[in-house]
């Protein structure tokens, strides 16, 4: 009788055992196979800083869709002036430059921020006013005596005032001509893109610089003229850089490189060539990749 309870008090404890490790197996988790991260993954978004006469002139609707079909990066584009955008390439905000203002470009290449800087187009600048043209303009021979007598006249100017480049061009034709309209009346500061300040000018029929691209863009909602053009101080030049991953780690400096490549690229240069002529009669840019 002992042996038969000592037979079913093992049985029993045996069994107790067996339930106790199944249930263990059962409430134990499955340990997830480690997923290793994945190694060398292209980042996708490409930051462009550039002006906005880029932007506002249409272009890069036109080369926007192209460059992300061609590459399958998507181009983030945040259209400031070429002051604001080299300030964003400087701290490593951006992973590629598209700007027009050479003489601060330089800095910015000099100090190993600005890479693979390349010649990409030019338009020009233009005086642009009232049809009226009150201040006499037409009649100057030179951009910097056209402005002085705006000056002397008193007449309204509107001034993009955001240190874009067209901003820098306006106030190097000022100090060219000798004359400082800082907190003149009739000198007006706009802060703002070439689009916005056009519009400006217009409602106060003023006169005011624009590049050629976005004045034609604009000109059926504006009420201005071109009153001076052709000056070589008027030159305007675009430039494209990517910013050197080397000294901002987060720049996408594969993607920055694929903007350069493309924008200097035969079949962009032919793009840029043919833009706006079916529109307005002649093109808003002209290339100048490999000049």
């Amino acid at each position: 009788m002992k042996k038969l309870n000592a037979r079913i008090f093992i049985a029993l404890l045996l069994t107790m055992v067996m339930l106790v490790f199944a249930g263990c197996q059962q409430a134990a988790p499955k340990e997830e196979p480690k997923k290793e991260e994945p190694k060398n993954v292209a980042v996708k978004d490409v930051i462009l800083a550039t002006t906005t006469s880029t932007q506002d002139s249409g272009l890069l609707d036109v080369l926007q869709p192209e460059f992300e079909k061609q590459t399958g990066y998507t181009l983030k584009i945040i259209a400031v002036g070429t002051g604001a955008a080299l300030a964003m390439g400087e701290k490593g905000e951006a992973d590629v430059l598209l700007v027009h203002a050479p003489a601060s470009e330089k800095a910015l290449v000099d100090s190993g921020v600005g890479l693979n800087y390349s010649l990409v187009m030019h338009n020009d600048f233009i005086l642009v006013g009232p049809e009226n043209d009150p201040a006499g303009i037409k009649e100057a021979k030179t951009t910097a005596e056209a402005m002085k007598k705006i000056y002397d006249k008193g007449a309204i100017f509107v001034s993009r005032g955001d240190d874009s480049g067209t901003h820098k061009k306006e106030l190097e034709i000022w100090k060219e001509a000798g004359l400082d309209p800082k907190g003149q009346q009739w000198y007006q500061e706009a802060g703002s893109g070439m689009g916005q300040t056009l519009n400006i000018a217009s409602e106060k029929q003023g006169y005011t610089l624009a590049d050629r691209a976005t004045y034609l863009a604009q000109k059926n909602n504006i009420k201005l003229a071109i009153l001076l053009q052709g000056d070589k101080s008027l030159l305007n030049i675009y430039h494209v850089m990517n910013v050197n991953p080397e000294k901002f780690s987060k720049v996408n400096a594969e993607g920055g490189k694929a903007f350069v490549d493309f924008m200097i690229a035969k079949e962009t240069q032919e793009m840029i060539g043919k833009f706006g002529v079916d529109k307005y009669g002649e093109p808003l840019f002209f290339p100048d990749a490999g000049k």
